[in-house]
């Protein structure tokens, strides 16, 4: 922990605001009968606060502190009735409350919001039995007195419900309220923030979120059983009532009223709960109903709380005033992008250097699919390993194996890591062993700012660590906007972001999840220059992707991977030279399906200058595509290249960001989108009733359509109509979706991926259907990722790289199969024409 005059200062004021308090009190300036009130405000606000840092720090939801609120009072009623002191029984109620807490947030940080809340829920009705029953310790329905504990340090005598007591409860208050600024700024908070936002990256920089929970969970409790043990002495008397499962309720509305995970926001719903009954008094309310409406209109129109609202317009004139333009990424280096893509030198040197990662026979397997089978991977020192293959081939598995993220996939075969096995180490250890690791989306955590990103990969953050910090983020062009958020930057810097935390205490290897995918072309030189340096640095890096420009760039050497298994090995300029490597990449061409004539050129679909990003990603650039009636239109493209996107888009369910979607009349278009996205609880019929009713076909036409539909479907289908959609195949689910996409009678059907993981077999059945119904007539929009099989199946064929068309014609067209073959490797239409001339 860092401390600076800031820091200290706010620190300081709870302290301050307390002694003030707490000198009103003893000068008279505060009703004798409203000093109970304030002190009684100063206990809630420690509960509030436990709650509400849990909440928004832990993301936790209890309603187990009323249980634990409970223990301390009782505690206190114990201990003064048996001689304890004061010391003994604060001690004893918050190793008591510690222990009970971790085990909660241990065992819910295995399930959902909901579950954790029902256990706690479950926790607090367990206590509050315990205590109606247990009449020897608590005096059960009629409670016990709490008379008076003696401090064995000397600091004096405290009778239940004393002036003493009061003093007690404010000024523990305001050092609690102390205690919680600096934790707002330290590592813990940051790593419980990072294990809440983000599990699975949590767990590549060493933090295991099952701990993180357990620790939350165990200072909230100690907190919390501290004020049951301040209740106890402010009230001189305990029973079950204000214990209730009413309680609980009500501070999680407290917690939202003043502000989930703020410290003010804190005392604020302290407040709230002690002088809600006079609330309810005044307006002539039970208290429920005054809870419930309170926490609706917080709800409703403050959704942040009071506190952070009223700060809002402060925070807002504070930015205006302090805000830095965000950096310009700098432009990539000419020289850099002339440079050989295989250097003779940095390939002799990685053969020399040592072998720091070997995977032997190593398979992946969920279930009876096996993701990852028999792969054998071997990475030198100072070596960049590239691993290609189209999606679903097994790329992603192998990351995982490395990493230590396959979940409940069954991992057998070798992995040795600098010397040691890794397959019996967590992930979480990995970090310490010298694995980073990066991820497709730019994982990072979006509730800390840019620094804290890094910073949370330290335990305890120091003086040194913030300036290795500083230095990193400035080494990848992150510095100017190291206080904001990653919301608040383009997708590009969010990719530096997750490269910088995986570069972050320097890795002796570090693994690359597509790191070029959704950046433009100087972003993209940007981050080769960057794998180029940490190269140079002693780094051996693993990476994947499917532009093959730039991971080609900055190999040494390539593996290729489908199916799950290796299929060729070889340097960059010559491993796209293997037949089974191309295949797998293009498919195997075979004969063209017999097609029917073109019925007409009236264009059904034009999109004219069509982009679209997500977030500051670009996914469609300039797309100019014209949809004839009666065509069977192919969408050839990598995974990545943005076809999903361009679906959507011709849909019409997705508005491009720029260009025009125009149809020639009324055209009624349908979607069978990639991955079916079928209902799987539902039966067949309905399924397909379902897309018929948002159609607005309902009635005679409905069983109309219903009969047509299904007799479309193979007879194995058509007998099990009563079936649920996850009882079927992967094939048989494919034709499921594409029927529910025609029960519409669409003039334009679009397919998204038809072919993704089925067995050839099936493929060929699903696409034998599909060219069946282009014999009837129908539109046909194929959106592919194997370049073969659209060029089999389609009278014409578009291919997308990188979000542009680079490349449409006729499979019949003798020069075009070698001119759509290069444009889907490098995208370069100049190139593309070359090839297709020679």
């Amino acid at each position: 922990m860092v401390f600076n005059r800031s820091l200290l200062a706010k620190a300081a004021l709870g302290p301050a605001a307390g002694a003030v308090l707490i000198a009103f009190m003893a000068s008279g300036a505060i009703p004798a009968y409203q000093m109970y009130s304030v002190a009684l405000a100063a206990i809630y606000t420690i509960v509030v606060l436990s709650v509400g840092l849990l909440a928004g720090w832990s993301g936790i939801w209890s309603v187990g502190h009323p249980a634990f609120f409970a223990i301390g009072a009782y505690f206190a009623a114990y201990g003064s009735g048996h001689g304890w002191s004061l010391e003994t029984v604060v001690l004893g109620a918050v190793v008591t409350g510690t222990v009970l807490g971790a085990f909660l947030g241990y065992a819910g940080a295995r399930f959902s919001m909901l579950y954790i809340a029902l256990l706690t829920l479950a926790f607090t009705m367990v206590t509050l039995e315990l205590v109606n029953r247990w009449s020897s310790v608590t005096g059960g329905d009629q409670g016990v007195a709490v008379l008076q504990l003696r401090s064995s340090l000397g600091l004096g005598t405290l009778a239940g419900g004393s002036t003493e007591s009061q003093y007690l409860a404010v000024g523990a208050a305001a050092v609690v309220l102390a205690l919680a600024v600096p934790a707002a700024a330290s590592g813990l908070r940051m790593r419980l923030v990072a294990a809440k936002s983000h599990p699975l990256a949590a767990r590549t920089i060493g933090i295991a979120p099952e701990a993180q929970s357990a620790l939350a969970f165990a200072v909230s409790a100690a907190f919390t059983t501290f004020a049951g043990v301040l209740l106890g002495l402010i009230t001189g008397f305990v029973s079950p009532d204000p214990f209730s499962l009413n309680l609980g309720i009500a501070l999680i509305a407290a917690c939202v009223l003043g502000g989930v995970g703020t410290i003010i926001g804190a005392v604020a719903g302290g407040a709230y709960l002690t002088w809600n009954p006079s609330l309810s008094s005044a307006v002539g309310l039970p208290q429920p109903v005054v809870q419930g409406l309170v926490l609706v209109g917080v709800l409703l129109f403050l959704p942040g709380g009071v506190v952070p609202f009223l700060s809002a317009p402060l925070r807002s004139v504070l930015r205006r005033v302090w805000r830095r333009p965000a950096p310009t990424p700098a432009k990539p280096n000419p020289a850099a992008d002339l440079a050989p893509r295989q250097p003779a030198t940095a390939t002799a040197a990685a053969g020399e250097a040592a072998v720091v990662l070997r995977l032997e026979h190593v398979s992946v397997a969920y279930g009876g699919l096996k993701a990852l089978e028999d792969a054998s991977v071997s990475l030198r020192q100072n070596e960049v390993l590239a691993v290609i293959g189209p999606n679903g081939a097994g790329k992603t598995t192998l990351l995982n194996a490395v990493s230590g993220l396959t979940g409940n996939g069954r991992v057998s075969g070798t992995v040795d890591f600098a010397g040691g096995s890794l397959l019996k180490a967590r992930a979480t250890a990995r970090r310490r062993l010298g694995i980073g690791r990066t991820f497709q989306h730019a994982e990072v955590f979006s509730e800390l700012t840019v620094a804290e990103n890094v910073l949370c990969t330290r335990r305890w953050i120091t003086a040194r660590d913030r300036a290795d910090v500083a230095r990193l983020l400035d080494s990848v062009g992150l510095a100017d906007v190291a206080d904001r958020r990653p919301g608040e930057l383009p997708f590009g810097l969010q990719k530096r972001l997750d490269l910088a935390r995986a570069m972050a205490e320097e890795p002796k290897l570090l693994v690359l999840d597509e790191p070029f995918g959704g950046l433009d072309a100087g972003e993209r030189a940007l981050l080769a220059q960057q794998i180029r340096r940490l190269h140079a640095q002693g780094t051996a890096v693993l990476v994947i992707d499917h532009v093959l420009d730039d991971l080609f760039s900055v190999a040494h050497r390539v593996l290729a991977f489908d199916f799950g298994r290796t299929i060729g090995e070889g340097t960059p300029d010559t491993v796209l030279d293997n037949p089974e490597v191309r295949s797998s990449y293009l498919g195997t061409v075979g004969g063209r399906a017999e097609l029917p004539e073109r019925v007409g050129e009236r264009s059904v679909l034009r999109l004219s200058g069509v982009g679209h990003t997500y977030g500051g990603v670009v996914a469609l650039r300039d797309v100019d595509l014209d949809v004839r009636e009666g065509v069977v239109l192919g969408i050839a493209g990598a995974n990545g290249a943005g076809k999903s996107t361009l679906a959507g888009i011709l849909h019409g369910s997705l508005k491009p960001a720029r260009g025009s979607r125009e149809t020639g009349g009324t055209v009624r278009t349908s979607l069978a989108p990639e991955g079916r996205a079928l209902f799987k609880t539902l039966s067949l019929r309905e399924n397909l009733e379902v897309a018929a009713y948002a159609a607005g076909i309902t009635g005679a036409p409905l069983r109309e359509r219903l009969a047509e539909t299904t007799e479309w479907l193979p007879p194995r289908l058509r007998d099990r109509m009563s079936v649920p959609a996850a009882g079927l195949s992967g094939g048989e689910q494919q034709m499921l979706a594409i029927a529910r996409a025609l029960i519409v009678e669409p003039d334009v059907l679009i397919v998204d991926e038809p072919a993704l993981g089925l067995a050839p077999a099936l493929v060929d059945e699903v696409y034998d259907r599909l060219v069946r119904l282009a014999h009837d007539g129908l539109t046909v929009v194929l959106l592919e990722q194997l370049l073969s099989r659209a060029m089999s199946v389609c009278h014409e064929v578009a291919v997308l790289h990188e979000g542009s068309v680079v490349a449409q014609g006729r499979p019949g067209d003798p020069s075009f199969a070698a001119l759509a073959e290069a444009a889907y490797f490098s995208g370069a239409r100049e190139t593309a024409a070359t090839t297709a001339r020679l």
